[in-house]
């Protein structure tokens, strides 16, 4: 069986997060800040954080590889066979929140997590994907997102968008709402067939189509105006966002179990929010469009 090289995948995330974080500063003028850090269980990372910027308002593109002797239990709860196993698990993490709320907040990730114990042969994956919330619907955009996942699909089977998009649908689902995150992506995860090669160029390739899919939607939405009204829509969707980041996220709770830097984990987390209660859209404007028409499961390309 093809052994994991996990240098080759650690060299890929670090080239990854060099570029999306070059690409964000060409377009917003201000540069990244970095913070490395080190997890005292073994391991570490890079966070780099742009605040207050042109466009962004926050955003963060995250380095992490962490290792150690035992799993938390978010990873053992599902996957018995891991416990006892020393493990390693790196990936890049991303979200931009962008100041205008004509510009949705997108987020995306990729990761590889390997376990290995003596005489056995090493457990692997990988997972990821890139997910899109908008404020205001605009369909040329939301198609614009979905062709770019497609077609970073679409060299690995006709199934694979298909699938994954449905998978990021589900996941990115808050429950206790009855209503989705944004207008969803591409989610995958446990994948590791058929060898590692083809799951690693599946991987670079929803990582390197992340920028294609987000940089035209900010380049078309940058300079459109808003009101106070779009801005405090803005923030009671961002709730939603902050809501299912603590709730459901795997990825947070991982981190956080895990002995992972809080700072880091919770840098998804915008940085102006509100709650009102029982709040609901006026019947018929823009924002009651954005759940009638946007936050639900469509086949956006007409499949």
């Amino acid at each position: 069986m093809q052994q994991p090289d996990t240098a080759q995948v650690k060299r890929y995330l670090l080239e990854l997060q060099e570029r999306i974080c070059e690409a964000f500063t060409e377009l917003d003028g201000q540069a990244f800040v970095e913070d490395a850090w080190q997890r005292p269980g073994g391991g570490g990372g890079r966070s780099r954080v742009l605040a207050d910027g042109r466009l962004i308002e926050k955003g963060g593109v995250n380095f992490s590889h962490v290792f150690g002797d035992g799993l938390p239990a978010s990873a053992t709860a599902h996957r018995p066979e891991l416990a006892g196993r020393r493990f390693q698990a790196m990936g890049v993490s991303l979200v931009i929140h962008p100041h205008n709320p004509h510009i949705p907040t997108s987020h995306a990730n990729v990761r590889f997590f390997i376990a290995e114990k003596e005489g056995e042969a090493p457990v692997w994956w990988f997972g990821g994907g890139f997910d899109l919330t908008p404020y205001y619907g605009y369909e040329e955009d939301c198609i614009h997102w979905h062709q770019v996942a497609r077609s970073a699909c679409e060299p690995f089977g006709e199934d694979y968008y298909p699938r994954y998009k449905q998978w990021c649908d589900e996941y990115f689902y808050l429950k206790h709402r009855n209503e989705p995150r944004g207008i969803g992506g591409l989610f995958f995860d446990d994948l590791n067939t058929p060898d590692f090669d083809t799951s690693f160029a599946f991987m670079r390739s929803v990582g390197d189509a992340y920028m294609h899919a987000y940089r035209p939607i900010v380049e078309r939405r940058a300079d459109m105006p808003w009101t106070d009204l779009q801005r405090e829509f803005q923030l009671h969707r961002r709730g939603r966002y902050v809501e299912f980041n603590l709730v459901y996220d795997r990825g947070t709770l991982f981190g956080l179990q895990s002995g992972g830097r809080t700072e880091s984990i919770l840098m998804s987390l915008p940085p102006v929010v509100r709650w009102s209660y029982d709040w609901a859209p006026e019947p018929g404007s823009d924002e009651a469009r954005l759940y009638s028409e946007f936050l639900k499961p469509r086949d956006w390309l007409g499949a």
